[in-house]
């Protein structure tokens, strides 16, 4: 019987993915011309749904596929697309729609084949009867365990609208904060690779042209231009092995650390250890914590869930591991500001910050306080770290390329001295 059931799940899943794009047109309760897009298994089907809303079909077709898949819109759907279908989720609520309609609504205006897709999906089992939370669970890709228990705890107090205006914060929040870090990473990396490009162009296509301009002079080359010529004569004749090298050390990388949960916190406690990079590291995760464990605790779940999705939500293992050793703490009865000085990683200001929120009863709004404070400090770490790089970068730059230079007009000078 077991098996018989998980065969029909997987059949109904896979009905699910295979769904068409249906473009519909009809009448609503009010006697208003609408229309939208939907999938669905077939056209009949949509119809049914559509009546279950209210609509009275009057034209429905399937979808035409774009000439050569180009300009369907179908883009991959991001954590920033989620965060702002949270929001508008959050406002169509506050405003009175009714949540089926709000979804509707949301998903045949979106200009993202995938996401119409998605929320169509949900909207046929959500006017089927099934609770909003175990619809969003069928997509864990797009809504992971923390969104769904935090739904589930909006539809359990009766206050959805609440819960999704505390949701899209959250998403917001941490969408702005990957976005800082991204920044901070991507930028030092980027000019790096375009000076080890220039670099390569200098070496394996000038040098050598200077290379042949010295072969007449008859004369012994200084030592540094000898170092250069060396390094040029090296580029040319093995660069391809060092591009595979490069190409096969970033694949081995990107598939051990996807793949090795212990290999990724390896690399993570390693992180926290650079210098700068790793203080910015740190000032993420705690706003990551107190922002998560914020909106946690104040949508109703209890302190332990909360301290568990805190634990998922950290992105780095130090922190990961740190969040766990205070949840088994507090699980035996012990204060959470106390379990947090135990682990000796958490800043003093944030374990003051949890006692005076335990004390007063208001562990969520101190922990909110700690988020805005930690995601400024972030912020703030972001443009200094930029003003800091840019000059470096230039003086690096600077070295290795006017070196270069140097180097291929040293004989000249030298040349000119004896002459």
């Amino acid at each position: 019987m077991a098996t018989t059931t998980t065969k029909k799940t997987a059949k109904d899943k896979s009905k699910v993915k295979e769904l068409e794009i249906f473009v519909w047109q009809g009448v609503n309760r009010k006697g208003k011309k609408i229309s939208g897009e939907l999938p669905a298994n077939s056209i009949i089907e949509l119809k049914a749904q559509l009546r279950k809303q209210g609509i009275t079909p009057s034209r429905v077709k399937k979808k035409p596929k774009p000439l050569f898949g180009i300009g369907g819109g179908d883009k991959a759907i991001t954590p920033g697309d989620i965060a702002v279908i949270t929001r508008q989720i959050a406002t169509m609520l506050g405003a009175g729609v009714p949540l089926v309609q709000t979804i509707e609504m949301i998903g045949s205006g979106h200009d993202n084949g995938k996401m119409r897709k998605l929320l169509g999906d949900i909207n046929i089992k959500l006017s089927s009867g099934i609770p909003l939370s175990d619809c969003l669970r069928d997509h864990p890709l797009y809504f992971d365990d923390l969104y769904c228990d935090l739904v589930a705890s909006g539809e359990q107090s009766g206050a959805l609208e609440t819960i999704f205006g505390r949701i899209a914060t959250y998403k917001e929040k941490s969408e702005a904060l990957k976005s800082k870090i991204k920044k901070a990473m991507v930028y030092p990396v980027a000019v790096l690779v375009i000076a080890f490009i220039v670099t390569s162009i200098l070496l394996i296509f000038v040098v050598p042209v200077f290379q042949d301009i010295f072969s007449g002079f008859g004369a012994e080359l200084p030592a540094f231009t000898l170092m250069v010529i060396a390094i040029s004569e090296f580029m040319q004749a093995y660069w391809y092995f060092g591009l595979a090298g490069l190409y096969i050390a970033f694949f081995l990388f990107k598939r051990t650390h996807r793949n090795s949960l212990k290999f990724r916190d390896k690399v993570d406690v390693t992180i926290l250890k650079l210098p700068v990079i790793g203080d910015l590291l740190e000032k993420a995760a705690v706003a990551r914590y107190a922002r998560t464990l914020s909106t946690t605790f104040a949508a109703g779940v209890n302190l332990i869930d909360a301290l568990e999705s805190a634990a998922g939500a950290s992105g780095n293992a130090v922190f990961r591991d740190a969040i766990l050793e205070v949840k088994a703490e507090v699980s035996s009865g012990m204060q959470m500001n106390l379990a947090m000085r135990n682990c000796k990683i958490f800043p003093d200001m944030v374990i003051q910050m949890v006692a005076i929120g335990e004390e007063s009863g208001a562990v969520d709004d101190m922990l909110s306080k700690v988020a805005n404070v930690y995601e400024q400090q972030v912020d703030d770490a972001v443009d200094g770290l930029t003003a800091l790089l840019e000059p470096m970068i230039m003086a690096v730059l600077g070295v290795v390329i006017g070196g270069l230079i140097i180097a291929m007009y040293l004989p000249i000078f030298e040349i000119g001295k004896i002459v």
